[in-house]
């Protein structure tokens, strides 16, 4: 069998804001998956949850105009902080040895992001002090991801469709089908028959569902897609909202979790609004989908939107495909972001590209991320 491939942690907070850390092992080199370590999720603290938010607020107002907002130095302390006791916890619980992990892929927080248009190189600020969290622990951590890509005219997103194709491939899986990942955006790859990979974020996904149902005071997301299956979609609503010129553009593009907000359906019922929104995120799917060199006529679809009966139904429907949850191929749908990260970080040791002429727009594949090695232990 020859000498087993390295393990990898991989981190992931996404932008739906779920007061997660996903944490993840791979054993891997950045080409191949040979096997799925061990998976946690571990919670911030509630000061950190509300200082994340908070963060955001102050990102939307800052627009990458002047110095950045004073709160985004803390919050990187309190984020990089709990990140690293989070590694600790997770490989203390999981009884991995230390010394056998090659490296940590340490995406941080995206607070905001831009993506580039004719006039304007795109923008992205992900808070994650690398260096910290590799003196720390004592091992390699790579992170800063996007910045590289979007320097060089990409779009800075998304990166997890070279892991999306490894899982693919690992499935033998042809043209025929797509990978879909439902976080607080969407995002969708595919590879034709000679392994080009495509890729573009959808649209929202769960991002403004959540918004729209903390809004009403009804907790942090539509569980299950109940209160959207007790309302009824705004069909002429939902019509306009596609007329938007963003699924007017063609792929490679990307989104920043607040390009489209909850306020699209302000005014309408929590049942109502939450029945549209959900169909919008499904439509955007749809359109995305007929953007692919070829149609799929199949969907596997991992993070948290694969909890939602009626999203899922809803992408069926409007998209005409059949759909699965990473699930059914033995995967796990909450880790995949998290895996892809570690996946990411040995791609990078190896000097191996990271984002694609057809994944986020750059004019050849481009290997991102910084390496911070530990000022003690591994180097």
């Amino acid at each position: 069998m020859g000498t087993k491939k390295k393990w990898y942690i991989g981190l992931m907070t996404g932008t739906v804001l779920d007061g997660n850390i996903d944490i993840a092992l791979l054993r891997t080199d950045g080409k191949y998956i040979e096997e799925f370590g061990p998976y946690a999720l571990i919670p911030y603290s509630r000061s950190t949850r509300v200082l994340l938010e908070k963060t955001l607020d102050a990102a939307r107002l800052w627009k990458f105009d002047k110095e950045e907002p004073d709160i985004f130095a803390q919050t990187e302390v309190a984020i990089t902080g709990s990140q690293t006791e989070a590694i600790q916890e997770f490989i203390e619980t999981s009884g991995v040895n230390i010394d056998s992990i090659a490296g940590v892929g340490f995406h941080g927080q995206t607070v905001l992001h831009r993506a580039p248009s004719k006039s304007m190189i795109g923008a992205t600020r992900q808070l994650g002090d690398g260096q910290s969290m590799a003196d720390q622990l004592g091992i390699p951590v790579v992170y800063d991801f996007r910045t590289e890509d979007i320097k060089a005219g990409g779009q800075g997103a998304p990166l997890c469709p070279i892991y999306h194709a490894a899982l693919l491939k690992k499935i033998d899986a042809g043209p025929d089908t797509a990978f879909l990942n439902l976080g607080g955006v969407g995002n969708l790859t595919w590879q034709s028959k000679d392994h080009e990979i495509f890729a573009l974020d959808t649209g929202p996904a769960n991002a403004p569902i959540n918004d729209w149902i903390k809004h009403f005071n009804k907790g942090e997301m539509d569980k299950d897609g109940k209160i959207a299956a007790s309302g009824s979609v705004d069909e002429n609503k939902l019509k306009k909202m596609l007329q938007d010129p963003y699924f007017k553009k063609s792929a490679p593009k990307s989104l920043d979790r607040f390009d489209f907000a909850y306020t699209m359906v302000q005014g309408m019922s929590l049942e109502n609004g939450a029945a549209t929104l959900t169909a919008f995120s499904a439509a955007s799917v749809e359109k995305a989908i007929n953007l692919l060199p070829q149609r799929p006529n199949k969907l596997i679809i991992s993070g948290g939107g694969r909890k939602n009966p009626t999203l899922m139904n809803e992408i069926s429907v409007r998209s005409e495909v059949s759909i699965e949850t990473a699930e059914s191929y033995g995967w796990r749908g909450d880790a995949i972001e998290a895996e892809c990260f570690a996946f990411l970080a040995a791609r990078k040791i190896a000097n191996l590209p990271i984002s694609f002429p057809k994944t986020t727009g750059v004019k050849r594949p481009l290997t991102g991320g910084k390496i911070a090695k530990a000022k003690t232990g591994k180097t």
